[in-house]
Formats: structure tokens, C-alpha cells, sequence
């Protein structure tokens, strides 16, 4: 009986922390959702949206490591906590922010927030979840930016005025900081943070082939998917001539399904799948759906049907990866370490996919981008080899 209490409990914990991660994840494209209000509001351009989006992925392609030191120095409850705290406090100031460059400025406290919370939560899962129930926890927490994506995107038109958006998310994460603060257990605080250990945890962590080769598959999956997704309600429009509002809500359903990957992801390692078949499937899966959806040779309804696979297949990467990370790191401590040099390499992806994939499109059109995809796919395929070899090794 007290086991069954004790188990319930552990996911009482992970369901806490997965919802700490979509509403992290919510704040990331929430100036795309209210771009018009913006626009009519503040006077921000499209390009001034984008650096509103953008500075979350720039400050996670630097920042994941610095976050895993905190982590690791500070505890990884402690670190949550002050991200959800970071993203409501600049949810807040960003609501009354009169320019861009006010609002820019929370942006970059939002990020930072987004960074530890993104960083803690596999950490804190770690810690709390029972060995043989944790491959199934991590497929819950890999959920957390499809779930806070499709979520931004189907509450974001719900508001009348960009500051609502912007006050809603930041009630949300003071709830979420509250009910983490009272639930959550505490975790001991390890040693004073020094840049020194820092450089030598670094060092440890880029000693190792296993993290790097996840962080690198991790960037050829975030490439491969922001490939499509970037820009996937221009693509419904233009393909489809369907209106902006619906091709928000389809690429809503689409950006969701990739939730059902995840979560087959956690089942599947449960079961004793192998980690880089299930990398090497996704992007094979992916990279061949790809063509479907940028060459203009299928009707209407399949190409979003493709989307949705694309999508769900995707969604067994990150799961996979960020299960994988306690079991490739150095040394159990540096976990921390190797889930932010994980995120680093994500961030890399979602940086350079929409610029590349952009001026793809410009410059050759939209049948171009599918050697973008095809070549991140060869790419990602080499790396899940090499993933087979780090794994054998340990």
C-alpha cells in the first residue's frame, strides 16, 4: 500500500514538473501569435517579431550549459522555481512595456527563465522518478514544446489585446511556481558555484562522445523539423488557400501530434526498444514525408496528413535523446550538463532552420527546402549510428 502511495506521489511529481515545462515553453512564440496586435499597438515590424522569438533559441544555444552548472551548484527544485519565478516577473513588466526595446529586455529574462525551467526539469526527473518508470516520465517531460506550441497557438486569438497574452502567462507561471513550491521536494545544494568547476564540468562534458553526439543529433532534429513547421501556415495558405486562422488550427493539430511520439517513445525504450533504431525510423520516416509536403504532387488532404506523421515520427527523437542523456553522461552529476549542451544543440537547430529554410524559399522556391530536409535526414541517420556505438560502449 505505502509503494502504491510512493508511486502515485512520483508522478504527481512528474505531471508537475511536465506542466512547468509547457507553460516555459508557451512563452516562445507568443509574439508570432499576437504579432498583429503588436503591430498596431507598439508599431513592431514582422523582422522586430522575429528578434522576440529568435533571443529565446539564442539565449538557450549559449545558455544550456551555464543553466546545467547552476543546476548541479544550486539544485535543480531551487533552479525551477526561479524560472517559473523569472517568466512570470517578466510576463508581468512586459505587459506594461511601452517600446520594443522594453519588451525585448523581458524577452531575455523570459528566456532565461525558459532555460533553467528546460534545463531542471529532466534533472528534477531524474532525481524523482523510479528507475524503471523514468524512461516513460522523460517521454512525458520531451512532450512539454509541442504541448506549449500547440497551446500558444490555439489560446493566443482567444485575447483581445497583446497584453492580455502577456498577463495571462504570467499568472500561469506564478500558479506553476506556487504549486511547484509546496509539492515539489527539496534537493540538496551541492557545492558554491565557481567558474573554475564550471570550466572543469565543461570540459569533462565535451570529453565525452556521448553527450556531443546526442547534442548534434538533437540539432539535426530540431533542423529537420523547424524546416517544416518555421513556416508550415504560409505553406497551408499558399498550398491550401485556407485562411491564416485555420492554418494556425491545423498546424496546431499537426505540431500536437508530435506528443504521441514522445509519449510511444517512453513506452517503447520502457519495453526495451533500441534507442538509436528509434532515432534512425523517426528520421527516416521524416525525411521521406518531407517530400510528400514540399513537392507539389500530392492532393491537399494527404500533404496534411504527411504533416501529421512528419510530426508524430519527430516526436520519438527528443524523447529518445533526452532519456539517453543520465546514461551517456560522464559521471552522474554531470546530467545536468549533458541535457544543456542537449538544448544547446536544439537551440542551434531552431536558429538555423528558419534562416536557411527562408532564404531557400526566396531565392528557389518551396520544392528547394526538400534537400534541406533530406540532407539533416542522411545526416541524423550517420548520427544514430554513432549514438549505437556510444551506447554499446557503456
Amino acid at each position: 500500500m505505502e509503494k502504491r502511495a510512493a508511486a502515485r506521489q512520483n508522478w504527481v511529481h512528474v505531471f508537475i514538473i511536465v506542466a512547468a515545462g509547457i507553460i516555459a515553453a508557451m512563452q516562445v512564440i507568443k509574439p508570432s501569435i499576437a504579432a498583429p496586435l503588436l503591430k498596431s499597438s507598439l508599431g513592431i515590424d514582422l523582422p522586430s517579431v522575429g528578434w522576440l522569438i529568435s533571443i529565446f533559441a539564442l539565449l538557450g544555444m549559449f545558455g544550456g550549459i551555464p543553466a546545467g552548472a547552476f543546476v548541479t551548484a544550486w539544485g535543480d527544485r531551487r533552479m525551477l522555481l526561479w524560472g517559473l519565478f523569472a517568466i512570470a516577473l517578466a510576463a508581468a513588466s512586459g505587459a506594461v512595456s511601452t517600446s520594443f526595446e522594453l519588451l525585448l529586455a523581458t524577452r531575455v529574462l523570459e528566456g532565461i527563465g525558459f532555460t533553467l525551467v528546460i534545463v531542471a526539469g529532466p534533472a528534477l526527473i531524474t532525481r524523482l522518478a523510479p528507475e524503471k518508470t523514468r524512461p516513460m516520465a522523460f517521454g512525458l517531460w520531451s512532450c512539454f514544446m509541442p504541448a506549449g506550441i500547440a497551446l500558444s497557438m490555439l489560446c493566443g486569438p482567444l485575447f483581445s489585446s497583446w497584453q492580455a497574452v502577456w498577463w495571462a502567462s504570467s499568472i500561469v507561471a506564478a500558479i506553476a511556481f506556487a504549486i511547484s513550491m509546496i509539492v515539489l521536494p527539496s534537493s540538496r545544494r551541492g557545492s558554491p558555484f565557481s567558474w573554475k568547476e564550471l570550466r572543469s564540468n565543461t570540459r569533462a562534458t565535451f570529453g565525452s562522445s556521448g553527450p556531443i553526439i546526442l547534442a548534434i543529433t538533437f540539432a539535426l532534429y530540431s533542423l529537420q523539423f523547424f524546416t517544416i513547421f518555421s513556416f508550415l501556415p504560409v505553406l497551408l495558405t499558399e498550398r491550401m488557400n485556407v485562411s491564416l486562422q485555420a492554418a494556425g488550427t491545423l498546424s496546431a493539430i499537426a505540431t500536437a501530434m508530435n506528443i504521441l511520439g514522445n509519449l510511444a517513445a517512453g513506452m517503447l525504450i520502457g519495453k526495451g526498444a533500441q534507442r538509436w533504431v528509434l532515432v534512425a525510423a523517426a528520421t527516416l520516416v521524416m525525411g521521406l514525408c518531407s517530400f510528400g509536403i514540399l513537392l507539389p504532387i500530392l492532393p491537399n488532404p494527404i500533404v496534411l496528413l504527411l504533416c501529421m506523421l512528419f510530426s508524430a515520427a519527430g516526436g520519438l527523437i527528443p524523447a529518445t535523446l533526452i532519456a539517453t542523456a543520465p546514461v551517456l553522461s560522464s559521471k552522474p552529476r554531470l546530467t545536468p550538463f549533458t541535457i544543456g549542451l542537449i538544448m544547446q544543440g536544439s537551440n542551434l537547430g531552431q536558429v538555423i532552420g528558419p534562416i536557411v529554410v527562408g532564404s531557400f524559399i526566396q531565392a528557389f522556391g518551396w520544392s528547394s527546402v526538400v534537400t534541406i530536409s533530406a540532407f539533416a535526414a542522411v545526416l541524423c541517420m550517420s548520427t544514430s549510428l554513432l549514438l549505437r556505438q556510444a551506447l554499446r560502449i557503456r
